[in-house]
């Protein structure tokens, strides 16, 4: 296994939503997986996979990187609320990312990549802790695509100004994975924080608003003196 250098999150190491679809496409046949991010995944490294009771851990060396085991669709709970894709373009009007971003080239939601080199995401406020973002489907789409998509959109539900946070843990279900050029929308959804723990939820919507995609995430707050460093293993992509 290995995470290639252009799946960023923060600057030297993977984007935590893709490296979560990295890791549970391990799973076979696990109808959703629950992916804990213990280290920051580096890229360009290869990674050894070893079975557990039930899952699977993942190595860089002796280092481990994370941890997954299947979990039943149900414990995700509820999406969030769908929103239309114009209503969407609104709500990325205003991504605070544009303005500060804790990690600028994140390959989800950094609006400092190339174009067409990342998801280009960008989730904005929708009211009541929520956020949506648009989203046209690349060329070559997949599962690990949409694991990816469902990262950042939850993050940005409880960054804030100087506020970085970073992917701690995700649950996610993928249904479908969308269709090349399609008009998606992501939504995301704070459900609780507490400390420096925050718990959010995301979805995928197909244009006809069928759900695709749900995810529950746990996000950790980057204390100041550490956040150039990864201490979760990805971004708030946060991104």
């Amino acid at each position: 296994m290995l995470i290639e250098r252009r799946f960023n999150g923060p600057p030297g190491s993977g984007n935590g939503g893709y490296t979560a679809g990295l890791v549970a496409s391990r799973l076979d046949g696990a109808a959703a997986v629950e992916v804990t991010l213990r280290s920051p995944p580096p890229l360009e490294t290869p990674l050894r996979v070893g079975a557990t009771g039930g899952g699977i851990e993942v190595y860089a060396g002796e280092r481990l990187v994370a941890a997954a085991v299947p979990v039943a669709p149900e414990t995700i709970g509820e999406a969030p609320p769908r929103v239309d894709f114009a209503g969407a373009a609104r709500a990325a009007e205003g991504y605070r990312g544009f303005v500060e971003h804790p990690f600028p080239t994140c390959y989800v939601c950094g609006p400092r990549r190339p174009a067409g080199d990342g998801l280009e995401i960008y989730p904005g406020p929708v009211g009541d802790g929520r956020t949506a973002a648009p989203w046209r489907v690349p060329e070559g789409a997949s599962a690990l695509t949409v694991w990816a998509a469902l990262d950042c959109p939850g993050g940005w539900a409880i960054i804030g100004p100087s506020r970085p946070y970073v992917l701690g843990r995700i649950a996610a279900e993928v249904r479908r994975v969308p269709v090349a050029g399609s008009r998606c929308v992501v939504t995301g959804a704070l459900v609780s924080s507490e400390g420096r723990k925050a718990v959010v939820r995301t979805a995928l919507y197909a244009p006809d608003g069928e759900p695709l995609a749900v995810a529950r995430s746990t996000w950790i707050a980057v204390i100041k003196e550490a956040s150039s460093e990864r201490t979760a293993g990805t971004q708030p992509n946060g991104a």
